[in-house]
């Protein structure tokens, strides 16, 4: 029999290295975060709303629907009230 010897592959070249492009970052499916603007730093503080966080006034807001009853139908009316009230507060 006769012996049959594989030759072996040469080695690969190196790929050249190419710039890759900056990634972004991905979009938000929330479309509250996609309109929410970053405020520069150009902008006088006094232009700012106070931060009040999305619990404190869900809470307040449900405190409204209570009170009227627990009907329905004003849940953005109690929303922005509870916005307007502690942001009120806060400044």
């Amino acid at each position: 029999m006769t012996e049959t010897v594989k030759k072996a592959k040469p080695a690969a070249k190196p790929r050249k290295t190419t710039t890759t492009k900056k990634k972004t970052a991905p979009a938000s499916a929330d479309p509250i975060a996609q309109n929410h603007h970053e405020v520069s730093e150009n902008h006088s503080t006094s232009t700012r709303q106070p931060q009040v966080s999305h619990d404190e006034v869900a809470r307040l807001a449900h405190r409204y629907w209570k009170e009227r009853g627990h009907r329905h139908g004003h849940h953005e009316e109690d929303w922005y009230r509870a916005e307007r009230e502690l942001r009120g507060m806060a400044s």
